[in-house]
Order: C-alpha cells, then sequence, then structure tokens
C-alpha cells in the first residue's frame, strides 16, 4: 500500500491522526472508518465476494480496493463515495435477482485491514488501495455486472452439484 492511500484510508477515520499513527506504530492493525466519507462498500459473503473478484481480474476489469474479514466470511468492494444509485441500478439492469449484500455508505462503519495487513489475518487487502478513490463510473459498473454474473455462475454450479448428486442414486 502506498503512502497516499495510507492517507487518504486515514482521513476516513473519526481521528485521522490517530488512525495514521496507530497504522505508523502497527501496520498490521485493523481500524474502523467511516464509510459514505471518501468511499462506499459493498459487503457480501465470501463466496460471492471470491468469485466477484475472480471474475473482475479474468475479464482485466477494474477492481478497487477488496478486503476481506475472516471471521466474518465478509469480502468488501471498496467504492467511490455516493455510488450506490448507479451501483444498484447497474445491478438491476442485470438480474433481477442478484447475491445478497449490504450497501455502506454514509452513517456506516468498516473495520478495515492495516497497510500491511499478512495472510492470515482476520482482516486482509486481498487488492489493496494504491491510490485515493475517485468517482470512476467504470469501477462501479463493472463490479455490478460481475457481482450478478458471480450469482449467477454460483447459482449454476450448486444446481449442477444438486443435479449430479441425485443422479448418482
Amino acid at each position: 500500500m502506498t503512502r497516499r492511500s495510507i492517507e487518504w484510508l486515514s482521513r476516513a477515520a473519526d481521528d485521522p491522526a490517530l488512525c495514521h499513527m496507530t497504522w505508523m506504530d502497527d501496520p498490521r492493525s485493523p481500524y474502523l472508518l467511516a464509510a459514505g466519507r471518501l468511499f462506499d462498500v459493498v459487503a457480501t459473503d465470501h463466496r460471492t465476494g471470491m468469485e466477484t473478484v475472480d471474475q473482475l481480474r479474468l475479464h482485466g476489469m477494474p477492481v478497487g480496493p477488496v478486503m476481506a474479514d475472516r471471521a466474518a466470511g465478509r469480502i468488501g468492494f471498496f467504492l467511490p463515495a455516493g455510488s450506490q444509485e448507479r451501483f444498484e441500478k447497474s445491478l438491476a439492469r442485470e438480474t433481477d435477482s442478484p447475491s445478497a449484500y449490504r450497501f455502506l455508505g454514509h452513517g456506516s462503519y468498516v473495520v478495515a485491514p492495516g497497510p500491511m495487513a499478512l495472510t492470515g489475518d482476520r482482516f486482509e487487502w486481498l487488492n489493496a488501495p494504491v491510490r485515493p478513490q475517485h468517482g470512476s463510473p467504470l469501477q462501479v459498473v463493472s463490479l455490478a455486472v460481475m457481482f450478478a454474473a458471480a450469482g449467477l455462475l454460483i447459482s449454476l454450479a450448486d444446481r449442477y452439484g444438486q443435479e449430479t448428486s441425485h443422479a448418482r442414486r
């Protein structure tokens, strides 16, 4: 993670100076940040989130910062602040029944990994921020499209698994 991204993320804390100092003392330390100030977060279950990340990367689409909460089994996608309407409209164009997710915007908080979280830490960056988030409509739309595609892929895989297990009996 770059110094610019650490400074950017710490500005989302209620006390940015304390957050920055905490991360300088212990770069693995997670920290509570306010969503909606500088970024929004789309949170989903681990399986859907990981498939979404894989599809974004596979298709060369913008991924943006992505974090994992291993204990809760959740994946969080960071988007530019104020992205909820664009994300939800884009998702509605792709599917009538999206996978479960929670949109964290103004008034919500997220526990973000420290800038140097390690594999195996409860909170970990799957794709760390490298620069401040700006209003990229492509990132928001790409996430909505691949989130819908991941949900469909998982549904088809589960249905296939059920059909083949019934056929073996």
